[in-house]
Order: structure tokens, then sequence, then C-alpha cells
């Protein structure tokens, strides 16, 4: 098996070694790669153009999510509530645990304060993209809801800018790389980053890899051969409990060390404006910070409007609304607190964590920073990591599914959950190294055909949002309950 695995690695490396050069090209006179540049005009511009959304529609979309507009007779596979937590189960995952901690260590406290900045800036990116995907969904015979980055590329283009054919080449270059993303970021990643994680405390996945590997394609088959709805009953279960499982853990570390919360939160300000050369100098800071949050919450890339397009709405700003408050939840929320409890308790500088830094074994970052404050935390991680892992993979298989559906039709979809289920066993046997340049090349990749659609709709979004405000202010829409 471990012959196997080092020529699976070997292979796989060689392959995406230069895919990764080219997606991560750097701007000459800038030295930011032309993708996170791309992703943060996107999100600079959607809020500017929105006039500010992620803020003045905040205490709505927390009324939307607590069901006070719900309306059961509208149209829809899903609630609000159940549609956020589907997304917020592809997005709160290992990024959270894994990728803060990949922040830190190679780049410092300071990437933390503009993985927070992206994530607020990136509450605009997903209000404009979900609410096109519920704008330019479609409904089956059967009742079932098909929509995402991919309809309103191909359609949304083709009927408010007359693009027919250049949208259709955006949505198949979104699916192609959703699919790449869905098995690397929201599959491989997954079980590669979890297990590194699990194994510190059951030494038998060390050994046999492979055992979690096999467990893991066995439980994400049983739930993803029933769709979104079963995606959605098992998420709107899971995320509550494992963000709550989480945040308390974290919070019991910043309780026990609160006198030193002022000092860490200067330590990443001070980082992020006067970075130490050794992280790269500014530049390098920045690009890191943007890239994990993105990564984490996954705003601009396309991704959570495939899921929010089934959710239950009489206006598809509603929708939209909704998604705005994933980067907060994600980015702002929980991996805030995981960075601080990895600067606080210093486990980013400690020499004995210099090969898991090295080896971008995120997870086991976090277990040794919160070991050392409660020895047996790791095993309370460890399965939080597993639920974080195994809710992303139930996700991201629907996102997959969907894109690989459009393109080859809603019979195969067969087809793909197979593929993703090998992906999901091949996850325990390559390095987290490969699998995190594949993740980011899939992922980040997503992003330029969705943010070029997206700019060209959004003069149209806008209008909506004005539409829906007038029609919030004059009771046209109000709470049900």
């Amino acid at each position: 098996m471990d012959a196997i695995a080092t020529q699976i690695d070997s292979v796989f490396g060689t392959l995406i070694g230069w895919m990764v050069a080219v997606m991560f090209w750097e701007i000459p006179g800038l030295g930011m790669p032309l993708v996170v540049a791309w992703l943060l005009f996107g999100a600079v511009f959607f809020t500017l153009q929105m006039r500010f959304v992620n803020v003045r529609m905040f205490r709505h979309a927390i009324d939307l999510v607590r069901g006070k507009y719900d309306d059961p007779n509208s149209p829809g596979e899903v609630t609000h509530f159940q549609a956020l937590a589907s997304a917020l189960s592809a997005t709160v995952g290992l990024g959270n645990i894994a990728g803060v901690a990949i922040a830190v260590g190679t780049g410092g406290p300071g990437a933390v304060l503009w993985m927070v900045a992206i994530g607020l800036l990136g509450m605009s990116s997903k209000f404009v993209e979900c609410t096109l995907g519920q704008k330019y969904r479609q409904v089956r015979p059967d009742g079932r809801i098909m929509g995402g980055a991919m309809y309103y590329l191909s359609e949304g283009l083709k009927q408010e800018r007359g693009m027919a054919g250049f949208g259709k080449v955006l949505a198949i270059l979104f699916c192609l790389l959703c699919i790449g993303g869905s098995l690397g970021g929201g599959n491989s990643f997954q079980v590669k980053q979890s297990l590194d994680m699990v194994a510190t405390v059951v030494p038998i996945f060390a050994d046999s890899p492979w055992i979690y590997g096999l467990g893991m394609t066995i439980g994400v088959g049983i739930v993803i051969i029933g769709g979104i709805q079963r995606i959605a009953s098992v998420a709107d279960k899971i995320v509550p409990f494992m963000c709550g499982f989480y945040v308390l853990a974290c919070l019991y570390i910043l309780g026990t060390h609160v006198s030193e919360i002022p000092a860490a939160i200067g330590t990443i300000v001070d980082g992020a404006i006067n970075p130490d050369a050794a992280f790269g100098g500014f530049i390098g800071v920045l690009v890191i910070g943007i890239k994990r949050a993105v990564f984490s919450n996954e705003a601009g890339i396309g991704s959570a409007a495939i899921a929010h397009s089934a959710a239950k709405v009489k206006h598809p700003v509603e929708e939209g609304v909704v998604a705005l408050l994933e980067p907060f939840i994600d980015t702002v929320v929980v991996c805030s607190m995981t960075a601080l409890v990895i600067v606080i308790t210093g486990a980013y500088t400690d020499p004995a964590n210099a090969e898991l830094i090295a080896a971008n074994q995120g997870g086991a970052l976090t277990s040794a920073a919160m070991g050392s404050v409660v020895s047996w935390f790791p095993m309370l991680l460890s399965i939080a990591v597993v639920l974080f892992a195994f809710s992303t993979m139930i996700s991201w298989s629907y996102y997959g599914e969907r894109c690989w559906a459009f393109m080859f039709g809603d019979g195969s979809s067969m087809i793909y959950r197979i593929i993703f289920l090998c992906c999901t066993f091949l996850g325990s046997l390559v390095t987290a190294t490969n699998i995190l340049d594949f993740s980011d090349l899939m992922v980040l990749g997503m992003a330029f055909p969705n943010v070029v659609g997206v700019v060209l709709l959004s003069s149209n979004v806008k209008k909506d949002l004005a539409e829906y405000e007038r029609k919030l202010e004059s009771g046209e829409i109000a709470p049900i309950s």
C-alpha cells in the first residue's frame, strides 16, 4: 500500500506543479498572484456597488435565518436555514482549523487580519452570486431545483447581455473547475487533513491510513446517495452542533488566557502592517491571508449559489441576504478564534511544530496548540475535525454532482458519485501539500469565470436589491411570524 501511495503522490505532484505555476503567476510590479488580485477586486467592487449590503442587511439576514419570513408555500426544496447550513457545511470545515493554522504558520499572525478583512468584503460577493443563483435557477418537472453559477453564467448572460456563446464557455469552465475542486479541496483535502489530526490520537490510522479512508468513504456514500434533501437534513443537524462544539473549546482556551488576548490581537495587527520578512513581507502575508480566507469561505467562487438556489423564497434577493452571513460566521467568527488560540499558545513559533508547518499539516498544528493548554483537548478536536470534514465533503459532493449533471445530464450522476468516493479513499494516500496545491488551483480557479459573469450581471442585482428594499419598507414583504 505504501508503494502505491508513493507512486500516486509522485504522478499527482508532477501533474499539478506546472498548473499551479500558471494559476499563481505574479503581476509584475505588484507581486500578487493574478487569482488573488482578481478575487480582491471582485469583493471590493461588489461591496461598493451594492452600497455595503454586507452591513446594511446584516440584521435582516438574521431575521430570515430565524424563519421570520419563511413561507412553506414558496417554491423550493429546503428552508433558508437548511440552505445556509448546507452551504456552511461546505465552508465551515478544515479551512477553519487547518487552513487558519497553515496561514499563521506560513504567513505569520498578520495573515489573520487580512483573512478577516476579505471575509467581511466577501459577504458582498456571496450576496450577489447567491441572488443570481436564485434568479436563474430551473425547476424540473419532478420539482427538483437546478441552479448555481453554471446556470446564471449560461442563461443570465444569454438573456441579459446577449452573450449566449460566451456564457456557455464560462459555464463549462466553471463546471470543470468545480468538479476538480469538489474532488480535491472538498474531498481529498478534507480526508488528508482530518487523518493527520486523528492519527495523533488514534495510532492505528498513522500506520494504516487506508482504514480511515475506507471509513470516510462508506460514511459519505451513505449520505450523498440521497441528494440535496438528505444532505440538507444531515447538515442542519451537524453544523450547529459542530460549530458550537468547536467554538466552546476555543472559548475555554481564550477564557483561561483572557489577559493575553489584547497582546495577541496586537501581534496580529502589527504582523499585518509590519510583517516579518521571514513570512514574505507585506504582499506575502496579504496573499496568504486572502488565499486561506477564500478557500475557507469560498466567497467569489460561486459554489454556495448551488446550495442556495434550492431554498424556498419569495424573492431572489432574500436568499442572497441569507448567504452573506456565511463569510461572517466562517471567517470573522470561527477562523478568528482558531487564530487567537494558535497565537496565544505560541504553537506557530514552537520548534517542535516546525515539521507540521513545513508539511502544511494545519490540523495537527491546531491540535498541538490546544493540547498545550489541556492535554485531552486533541481528542475532542479529533471528533470536531471528523465532523467538519464529513460535513464539507457531503456538501461539495452535491456541488460537483450538479456541475457534472449540467455537462453530462442528470442520468450520469451516479458516475460522478463513484468517482467522488474513489477520491475520498485516495485522500488518505497522498500528501497534504500536493492536495493543498491542487485544491487551491481548482477552487480559486473557479473565481475567473464566476467573477466575470457576476460583474456583467451585477447591475441587474443592484436593481433587484433596490426593489426588494422598497417592498420591505412598504410592508409588501413582511414577517410571517
